[in-house]
């Protein structure tokens, strides 16, 4: 208890507590659900820190969701009120650098800064020597004068190569990193939990670089706060541990709103290539002289000409033309055979032979990338090149070689340039199963913490994410029952295939308005996409004088939500797939109710069916593709929405999931596209079975109840 900042912990508080640390002993991985109220983050935290510092480990916790961000930070500087420890919250080098350059050029400069400083520490030592020397041989001391000599031509070689090095590219705010006294900082980053903007703000000030110092003070430390890419990009991880200065088996790694990881695990694994990248590879060689540049070319011009004529072989009437700036996917895998664009590949190849070929373009990449870094260094160039060539080259190989391999997914996308109105492509391998990814990290790592409200059901987290023998513990709702009511809504299914049924849209807006109607207060409502979002809010305008606030794709949701969360009778309607359904929270009177309209499977395209497929491939049992690619992360992403609301042991408020696939007896009627049975145990025993005339009684008599009506009452 010595890390728990508080007087006494929630309910479950203190088991959770004990049950992590006694997994954590034994070095076991975990997974904790834990609905809001459970104060999963030092339940999680506390006992990781305890068994750190018993066993000499560090904690890395990691989120996803920037609001999460804010809150391990301010756990974090509880806990070091009550007891010291040292934090480092960390974000990645383009959101902390102060002169804006990517990655490849921070490298160089780098290099070229220390050898620049390393090379002015060297001349100040040798005219220390020198003028030391000077003073000896004045004195009478014949040997001194020798010496003094062989120092002066040192030194001589030193100016010279400082003459050159001065020419190169250098970082400012590095070199004082390394010339200047940062002491100061290190007492300031340490003396509390700083957030990576206060460490950037106080870096510029005094003109330092903030993310090679937190690299440079980040060893030896209790915690870490970061984000997911750092443990879950294998490159990554790998500098990330030697920047903490430890092994893996020395790190407690806690991951929060674990339920994405899968996701995340998926896209960090992904791989893609465009046209353009291609085109630019191609240039690159024609100007280069190198005996390799025609293999190289040869090779990734057959692969250009197959991604084009793959992509145009597929577009029907009019399809080129109604190609947006959004990526669109071509299929291009098969069952039986390779897919279509390396058959294509394969067709229009004519070499000494592919692997010949890539080989050479791989080596001459290589060549001329290093000459890109030495003409940076050298202050030839304002900009670090990026060799076109070995990226391409780099993934034609993997297209090649890694291509079929189960859990892949060759697939190719096009878009439109919204500048030049072209049309190009790019090649993708598709990564299905997450568990290629985090099975390693999970197996490297001393132990593992996943937290997150919907975790459950917990086998198919393990075998998704690749556990083995994991720990698992479920705690729900700690507040009041009996002020809450969360309902079944038994409306038609809304089918995408019945989303234009004058009937269905009948019915569905009319428990809509009812719910409504007898909220004291706002209603949030989640809908399978923003389309049918943007359909109810219309009809709900048009017959309700209530404020009806829609949100849309692709903007920013922080007015829109400040608007509805300052109004008190009104209703926002967004998509259950957009930012507003996790990591946000509508307190006290923000919401009163929260309804799930539909059940919001995802967009099931081609990806989808892959990984249907992947699943299937992995894993035993009927329609395991289904149930673990689709409906499973649908009814975690719908009871994240249902958490919405209900944050605290005095807010009272609805619940409604409207649709008959959500009640009991839609098992009977409608099989697999029944998901009652994917809600936890205690959750499917709180849903309550409603015909959908039946909700505004039941709604009216909740809140009447509860005396939350202010003023009078309405009529059913």
């Amino acid at each position: 208890m010595r890390f728990f900042p508080y007087e006494q912990p929630y309910e479950n508080q203190r088991e959770a507590m004990d049950r992590i640390y006694n997994a954590l002993t034994r070095g076991q991985s975990i997974l904790f659900e834990g609905a809001c109220g459970t104060g999963k983050t030092l339940s999680s935290l506390v006992p990781a820190l305890e068994v750190a510092r018993e066993r000499d480990k560090t904690v890395v916790i990691t989120t996803d969701v920037h609001q999460q961000m804010r809150q391990f930070v301010a756990e974090a500087r509880a806990i070091t009120r009550e007891e010291e420890i040292r934090t480092i919250v960390f974000k990645g080098k383009s959101s902390m650098c102060h002169i804006d350059v990517g990655y490849e050029e921070c490298q160089a400069l780098r290099d070229n800064t220390r050898a620049v400083v390393d090379a002015e520490r060297d001349r100040n030592q040798l005219e220390r020597r020198q003028r030391e020397l000077l003073a000896e041989s004045q004195q009478g001391d014949g040997g001194a004068a020798d010496a003094r000599s062989a120092v002066m031509d040192e030194l001589a070689n030193i100016e010279e190569r400082l003459e050159d090095l001065e020419e190169q590219n250098v970082c400012e705010h590095y070199r004082n990193n390394l010339t200047e006294d940062t002491e100061e900082f290190f007492g300031w980053l340490f003396e509390d939990v700083r957030t990576p903007e206060e460490i950037y703000e106080y870096a510029d000030r005094q003109e330092f670089c903030g993310y090679e110092l937190l690299k440079e003070g980040i060893e030896g430390v209790d915690l870490v706060v970061c984000n997911y890419h750092h443990l879950l990009d294998a490159t990554i991880r790998e500098q990330f541990f030697r920047w903490l200065g430890r092994d893996p088996e020395d790190v407690i790694a806690v991951f929060d709103e674990a339920h994405n990881v899968e996701d995340a695990a998926r896209e960090h694994a992904t791989r893609t290539c465009s046209e353009r990248t291609i085109d630019a590879a191609i240039d690159e060689l024609s100007e280069t002289d190198d005996p390799l540049a025609d293999d190289a070319a040869n090779v990734l011009s057959a692969f250009h000409r197959a991604l084009v004529e793959t992509y145009e072989e597929s577009f029907g009437f009019g399809a080129r033309e109604r190609i947006d700036e959004r990526w669109e996917d071509v299929p291009i895998a098969n069952e039986d055979r390779r897919d279509d664009l390396t058959l294509e590949f394969l067709q229009r190849y004519s070499g000494r032979g592919i692997d010949v070929d890539l080989e050479a373009a791989t080596k001459l990449g290589q060549t001329l990338d290093e000459e890109y870094e030495e003409a940076y260094r050298e202050g030839e160039t304002a900009t670090r090149t990026e060799c076109q060539t070995l990226q391409a080259a780099a993934f034609v190989s993997a297209w090649m070689n890694e291509g079929a391999k189960d859990g892949l997914y060759p697939v190719v996308s096009v878009t439109r340039d919204a500048g030049t109105d072209e049309v190009y492509g790019r090649a993708e391998l598709y990564t299905c199963l997450p568990r290629q990814v985090t099975g390693q990290l999970f197996d490297e790592v001393y132990a593992t913490v996943l937290m997150s409200a919907t975790l459950q059901p917990f086998d198919v987290t393990e075998d998704v994410l690749g556990l083995e023998e994991s720990v698992t513990m479920a705690y729900g709702l700690q507040f009041p029952a009996e002020n809450r009511r969360t309902y079944a809504v038994e409306t038609p299914p809304l089918f995408s295939s019945d989303r234009d049924d004058p009937a269905v849209q009948e019915a569905v807006t009319g428990a809509i308005h009812d719910a409504v109607r007898m909220t004291p207060g706002n209603t949030l409502a989640f809908f399978p996409n923003y389309g049918e979002a943007s359909r109810y809010a219309g009809r709900l305008e048009q017959r309700d004088e209530r404020t009806v606030y829609t949100d849309e794709p692709g903007t920013a949701v922080e007015e829109l939500r400040a608007s509805f969360v300052d109004d008190d009778d009104s209703i926002l309607c967004t998509s259950l797939w957009g930012t507003l359904a996790e990591g946000v929270s509508f307190d006290g009177d923000d919401a009163r109710t929260v309804l799930v309209v539909g059940v919001p499977y995802p967009h099931l395209d081609d990806r989808a069916e892959a990984v249907q497929d992947a699943y299937d491939g992995a894993f035993e049992g009927t329609d395991t593709g289904w149930r673990y690619a689709v409906e499973i992360p649908t009814v975690r992403k719908t009871r994240q929405a249902l958490g919405r609301v209900i944050r605290s042991p005095d807010d009272v408020g609805v619940r409604a999931l409207i649709d008959a696939r959500y009640s009991r007896d839609a098992k009977a009627d409608l099989g697999k596209y029944s998901v009652n049975g994917s809600f936890p145990h205690e959750e499917r025993e709180e849903l309550l079975d409603l015909e959908p005339e039946k909700l505004k009684f039941a709604m009216l008599n909740f809140y009447t109840d509860h005396d939350s009506y202010d003023g009078a009452v309405p009529s059913p």
